[in-house]
């Protein structure tokens, strides 16, 4: 299984954050950020956490999501809220299930995010994800209480069979990377400002649910920099 990272952003609640912390005991994941939390860890997080209360001891509290999530290699979102069809690339995900079997074999970290009890993951927020996943509920009801949500996920994650994978994944240094080389071929061609944040999303995400290799990484990142290099100074592809 890779390596995970919990991340809860602005839990309310004390009880889920135990009871996340012991879902994570059972399921061998022992990083543990929370983000801005309007609860404290006090008596009943510890009940609930059981032998998970050094996870609890060892959590991180930072102030923002870009701290949990900067020295991991796949930021992965998740919403009980999505929206069908194309055009809306931050709301359109792959079940758990599907992205834990896809994520197989990885030994990059990847950060599991968890948004509020109450409104879930702000827009920004989501746009900050290489991708969103969800787990399948009927459609009356299909928001999850987050600790049953985030024990679902983990689950996935551990149930998934360990498959050795040749290639090296990019490390999250060079994706970066690329994203920015995209944004500066984006400028140089004269691409419209209002569609470049959401066409920079949706790279992300389509890059986030391939998880594509160092050379792939690598290969797109050359041409996008050669691209820019090119039309910036006007000559011609040698």
């Amino acid at each position: 299984m890779p390596q995970i990272r919990i991340v809860l952003v602005g839990p309310k609640f004390e009880g889920n954050v135990g009871a996340i912390a012991r879902s994570m005991a059972n399921f061998d994941i022992n990083e543990l950020y929370l983000v801005n939390p309007s609860c404290e860890i006090g008596d009943d997080a510890r009940r609930r956490a059981k032998h998970g209360n050094d996870i609890l001891d060892n959590a991180v509290t930072v102030t923002s999501m870009d701290d949990a999530v900067q020295d991991c290699f796949l930021t992965v979102g998740t919403s009980g809220i999505i929206t069908k069809g194309d055009k809306n690339y931050t709301r359109v995900p792959v079940s758990a299930r599907e992205f834990a079997e896809h994520s197989r074999g990885y030994k990059e970290k990847i950060a599991l995010v968890f948004g509020r009890e109450d409104i879930g993951l702000l827009q920004d927020e989501l746009n900050k994800c290489d991708l969103l996943i969800h787990i399948p509920t009927g459609e009356q009801y299909p928001i999850l209480n987050l600790s049953h949500a985030a024990t679902l996920v983990m689950y996935e994650m551990f149930q998934a069979h360990s498959v050795d994978r040749k290639a090296e994944p990019a490390d999250h240094n060079e994706k970066e990377l690329m994203f920015e080389f995209l944004m500066d071929l984006m400028n140089e061609i004269g691409y419209p400002e209002n569609r470049r944040e959401m066409t920079a999303v949706m790279f992300r995400r389509m890059m986030g649910r391939s998880i594509p290799t160092k050379y792939e990484y690598n290969t797109i990142m050359g041409i996008f920099g050669d691209a820019a290099k090119i039309i910036k100074n006007g000559k011609q592809w040698e």
